[in-house]
């Protein structure tokens, strides 16, 4: 989720010239599902309202839409929604493109989109005021856009090269 309220941060300043940041303190923000393909660094992102199993479904198929060929692995932690009976049927119909393997218990640093979403609100969120959620949405997605313009230089921040 990315919060309006998250935009204070630790920061530094020059003695005697504080940075005010004002805040509404709405506790607005996006709820964003997305996938980083490992070997393009592509980044795929869709906005929900809510984050359940049916909204888990409908991004999974639309995953397989956007790569339309080859077999996929997705890294996912252990979410209720990524184990519920409400998938279970799609991922057996789609077993020879779509394998989901979860990472062990409490271990967000080994997933990597956690390491995007960092970035984006280092890079959007951070020490920013937005008037409004669609300000943050704008920004959001212009981040999206600019670091799938080099997807290069996503797979160099974010994946371990092997």
């Amino acid at each position: 989720m990315i919060r309006d309220d998250q935009a204070i941060q630790k920061t530094w300043f020059v003695k005697g010239k504080q940075r005010i940041i004002p805040t509404f303190g709405k506790h607005q923000g996006l709820k964003l599902i997305g996938t980083l393909n490992y070997e393009t660094g592509d980044v795929f992102c869709i906005e929900e309202e809510r984050y359940d199993a049916e909204t888990f479904l409908r991004f999974l198929q639309l995953v397989l839409e956007r790569y339309p060929t080859g077999k996929m692995v997705m890294i996912l932690d252990h979410a209720r929604i990524h184990h519920a009976k409400l998938i279970q049927p799609f991922l057996k119909e789609h077993e020879d493109r779509l394998e989901l393997v979860f990472l062990p218990p409490y271990s967000p640093q080994l997933n990597l989109i956690e390491g995007l979403w960092k970035w984006l609100k280092s890079d959007v969120i951070y020490n920013v005021f937005y008037s409004t959620v669609q300000e943050i949405r704008k920004n959001v997605q212009a981040f999206i856009q600019r670091i799938n313009q080099k997807p290069e230089q996503t797979v160099d921040r974010l994946c371990v090269q092997l």
